[in-house]
């Protein structure tokens, strides 16, 4: 039993990694979700514990908003489910640790970005774009973390100050393969056409410039 509670605690360690990183497109954080959701009540069954009842978001459902033939067809859908994925795992001829064994021998890596602060004279708002970079097969292998950063040296939602973090995740063996990865930093300035413009009315305002890249 730890084993098989054991396996199910680092497939949900490594999904709410996934779900922090605020990286995933909709479809796949409502996915994920739901799989994060499912792994939890089959778990609470196999520990003899509480049923818990959900929509089909994997939101749990409220007893004092929810009428009583709606809770129970939802005990009754959720006990059916958890019914055939124990089924499921009892017809394999492998142990249910089996899945931690192939994790194990086939990892996922993540990437932990804190970003502290952004040193460079623009005179106007940035965006600054973060991602991994192939430079061989010069590709990005990974989605963009944004950054909004003010004028005066600060991000734009000053509340995120000392606290811009990304997990960049499913990062596999092929990755770690690579020659190289750079994480590159690209900055766009947000504002004037031109810099040497004055403050003016007159002029053209909010416009999206390239400026500047790094890499590391």
């Amino acid at each position: 039993r730890f084993q098989q509670v054991q396996s199910m605690m680092c497939d949900l360690m490594e999904w709410r990694s996934q779900l922090l990183s605020g990286t995933l497109p909709k479809d796949e954080l409502k996915e994920l979700k739901q799989k994060v959701t499912s792994k939890i009540d089959y778990g609470n069954k196999i520990l003899e514990l509480d049923l818990i009842v959900r929509d089909e978001d994997g939101n749990i459902l409220d007893p004092d908003k929810t009428s009583v033939i709606s809770l129970f067809h939802a005990h009754e859908e959720a006990t059916n489910k958890i019914t055939e994925r124990i089924k499921e795992e009892m017809s394999k001829d492998q142990p249910d640790y089996a899945s931690y064994s192939r994790m194990s021998s086939s990892p996922t890596h993540s990437l932990y970005v804190f970003v502290r602060n952004f040193v460079c004279r623009i005179g106007e708002d940035a965006e600054l774009f973060m991602s991994l970079y192939d430079p061989q097969k010069l590709t990005i292998i990974s989605e963009n973390y944004l950054v909004r950063w003010g004028s005066r040296g600060f991000p734009k939602e000053i509340d995120m100050l000392n606290n811009l973090k990304v997990v960049f995740t499913d990062l596999g063996n092929k990755d770690l393969s690579r020659d190289k990865i750079y994480l590159v930093c690209q900055i766009v300035r947000v504002g004037r056409m031109d810099l040497r413009d004055s403050n003016s009315k007159k002029y053209t305002q909010g416009l999206r410039r390239p400026f500047g890249v790094a890499g590391n």
